[in-house]
């Protein structure tokens, strides 16, 4: 019988296909020459790149509880730069392989463990150095933490070692070159202990699914080899993965400031770095792996690129048997117990970004939580990224993000705060999960500092999108009726899916029927379709009942779930205006408004709450930031000029009314409005003359100078000019005897 060879065909390899990979170069056939073998399956694995093997593994959980949210997706586009394009970032050179080996290749003593019950070993004695080969004392175990190869030597006839490059938590790593693909740079990674079963099992198991793993951000690994220890004669397994010339994330990291203390990474620069490996993350997910022991060791920058490299601890989420691995400070509590899943290794995500971006004692006092914002400065200046790191490292994995895509879509947004604060220029983006806003709200300054009314804000709040998997998708694309009593006739219908229940909600919340809309609500909360939504809708029922507290914990918890939304920041900060916390809700519009200027209300919410805290300058320049080419830039414009005037009448200041009247002067206003404001100006002036009537006032307001005779034809004029305007005869009348009534007093 005639036994068909195929040949590998990747470039400059003379290899043949073996079991689904080359027996050369180790990879997977290409396109053109793949056999009828398919492609080969993924086993169990357990390996590990870290400390400590715990338990079993649990199946990842898909946040369906009330409190999870769905997952999103947020593509990310480079243009140069890391973060979806929103941070530079210096690049990493990449490094001479040849100039990264080590002279003396040794295993601190400190880092010696016994692989079976991780006791000390190897450690000095009565001033005599510890052996780094030897038998456990505690349990008999034999170790050796000396390099197995050694320059010069030839691994399975195709890789010539030229050294050591670092030791992990399995093994030594070598740099050799590969004689059979162009002497291409390959790195080895050998075991640490070659008497470790569970270590060489994970090795093998690395080799014969990891290979088939392909991800721009993941390490490629190219075969599997055995190599005779020199002590002991006994095969020991190597993994040939790519070389990546760079530095680690824990070596940029590695920095100290004058007193000596680490020097964090900038919070841009660590946000952008998640963001670029987390889809490298979700590609393991999405095939069914879990990758286990993320850390900043395990992700290397070279150029403008990251990589996620040490493939050890990799396993399937149905591998209930195999040991696992974890490094104490970045690992989930509940893998003792529980074992891992996709939300335990977005633990490890923001347990790793925390730890990039701030010191605290992340492997003691803090090895599971972390440390309050009042001890973090960052975390009291960003209290959006505080909530994405308390979110993803909840105690419950439940309340945690149930993807990679969704956590990614949320650090975004976040990230997009962060940059947009530092520079000050807007970062706007859309929702992958809201609206934009229904109807901008409060731009009526006439009534200002007061707050507007909540039931018309609940009306123009941005609304949850629909879900294009609901079954009644289609009729809710198709039914536009403004009118929520013709909405819910509409609906009658329809049968209840989750979206037909949250638009009927809204309906009735805009119509004031609370009791049922909180009613559609419970229905919903009741099935295994409850998430954030319900929260959310439950907060504008709030919010339109004038229960500012109730709004204000509704809509808390929807900020907490998704700290990158702009639309959460919104509605929390109008349920804390509501209740009177203005600084707070400042501080809130002040960020959505930093970040997007697709949110006008949050621009005449911040210019609002801080004429309640009669800060007019700053009222003023929140006013004057809406851009010339809104449609509200006239609102805006004059919102600014009602800011000037309270500044000019609450505190005394005619430099305020004198550029309320400048401004007023340029604005394109139909003549009724244009009296109307002139009145407001001129009516602060008269107050101000009348309060302190000796004041030395110089300049002028509307043209007048600041005496109480010129500001005072000055109203006649304007009230006269608004009853030739008005239509109907009372308010004619009205306006002329107030004109009369605030004439000078003429003794002609």
């Amino acid at each position: 019988m005639t036994t068909l060879t195929q040949s590998c065909g990747q470039p400059g390899c003379r290899g043949s296909i073996s079991d689904g990979y080359c027996d050369s170069c180790g990879l997977a056939p290409l396109p053109e020459a793949l056999s009828a073998a398919g492609q080969p399956s993924v086993p169990a694995v357990h390996v590990t790149s870290g400390s400590t093997r715990t338990g079993s593994v649990r199946q990842s959980r898909r946040g369906t509880s009330r409190s999870s949210s769905r997952s999103t997706h947020t593509a990310s586009s480079r243009r140069g730069h890391l973060g979806a394009g929103l941070v530079s970032i210096p690049e990493v050179p990449y490094r001479d392989p040849s100039t990264a080996v080590l002279a003396n290749p040794q295993v601190p003593e400190r880092d010696r463990f016994c692989s079976k019950c991780s006791k000390p070993v190897g450690r000095s004695r009565e001033g005599a150095p510890g052996r780094a080969d030897g038998f456990c004392g505690h349990c008999g175990t034999g170790y050796s933490f000396t390099p197995k190869l050694a320059p010069g030597d030839l691994v399975a006839d195709q890789y010539e070692v030229l050294g050591c490059l670092a030791h992990g938590g399995l093994g030594w790593v070598y740099l050799a070159r590969d004689r059979n693909v162009s002497d291409r740079w390959v790195v080895l990674k050998g075991l640490l202990d070659s008497g470790d079963a569970d270590a060489m099992a994970a090795a093998v198991a690395e080799r014969r699914f990891l290979a088939s793993v392909e991800h721009p951000n993941i390490v490629k690994i190219f075969n599997f080899v055995r190599h005779p220890d020199p002590r002991t004669g006994a095969q020991v397994g190597y993994i040939v993965m790519e070389y990546i010339g760079g530095a680690s994330l824990k070596e940029l990291r590695s920095g100290r400031d004058a007193l000596g203390a680490l020097r964090p990474l900038p919070l841009a620069q660590g946000l952008a770095y998640m963001l670029e490996i987390l889809p490298a993350l979700g590609h393991l997910h999405s095939l069914g792996l879990l990758y286990c022991d993320f850390k900043p060791d395990n992700v290397i920058q070279t150029q403008e690129q990251l990589k996620l490299i040490d493939l050890g601890a990799v396993r399937r989420m149905d591998d209930e048997i195999s040991a696992e691995y974890k490094t104490d400070g970045y690992c989930a509590p509940e893998l003792e117990t529980d074992g891992a899943s996709v939300e335990s290794d977005l633990f490890t995500v923001a347990r790793t970004l925390a730890v990039l971006t701030f010191n605290f004692d992340y492997r003691g006092s803090y090895r599971y939580t972390l440390p309050a914002a009042t001890e973090v400065p960052l975390l009291e200046s960003f209290p959006s990224f505080r909530r994405l790191l308390a979110r993803a490292t909840a105690a419950d994995p439940d309340e945690r993000f149930g993807s990679a895509a969704e956590m990614s879509a949320q650090l975004t947004g976040v990230l997009r705060e962060v940059v947009a604060a530092q520079d000050g220029a807007p970062r706007p983006a859309l929702s992958t999960v809201f609206s934009g806003e229904r109807t901008v709200f409060g731009t009526d300054s006439a009534d200002w500092p007061a707050v507007p009314d909540p039931g018309a804000i609940a009306a123009a709040l941005p609304v949850p999108l629909v879900d294009p998997a609901d079954p009644a998708a289609g009729l809710l694309a198709t039914t536009t009726l403004a009118d929520p009593r013709l909405l819910l006739a509409a609906l009658d219908s329809a049968a209840d899916s989750p979206e037909v229940l949250l638009a009927r909600s809204r309906a009735h919340i805009e119509i004031g029927h609370f009791a049922a809309a909180l009613e559609d609500l419970t229905v919903l909360e009741q099935s295994d379709d409850a998430d954030w939504r319900i929260t959310w809708h439950r907060g504008l029922a709030a919010l339109a009942a004038r229960d500012s507290t109730a709004a204000r914990e509704h809509f808390d918890l929807v900020y907490y779930l998704l700290p990158g939304e702009n639309a959460a920041k919104l509605a929390l900060a109008v349920a804390l205006e509501a209740a009177g916390d203005i600084s707070s809700a400042a501080r809130l519009y002040e960020q959505v408004w930093c970040t997007d200027h697709g949110y006008p209300s949050a621009a005449f919410g911040l210019a609002r709450t801080r004429l309640h805290e009669d800060r007019i300058d700053d009222a003023t320049a929140a006013a004057e930031s809406v851009p010339a080419g809104s449609s509200h830039h006239l609102a805006a414009q004059l919102a600014a000029v009602r800011a000037q005037v309270h500044g000019g009448a609450r505190l005394r200041a005619p430099r305020y009314l004198t550029a309320a009247g400048r401004r007023l002067d340029t604005l394109p206003l139909a003549p009724e409005a244009k009296a109307r404001n002139s009145i407001a100006v001129l009516d602060a002036a008269l107050r101000l003359l009348a309060e302190e009537p000796r004041g030395n006032y110089t300049g002028q307001v509307l043209g007048c100078s600041f005496t109480e005779t010129t500001v005072r034809r000055a109203l006649e004029s304007q009230y006269r000019a608004l009853a030739r305007l008005a239509d109907d005869s009372t308010a004619r009348r009205d306006l002329v005897n107030q004109a009369n009534a605030i004439r000078p007093v003429s003794w002609v």
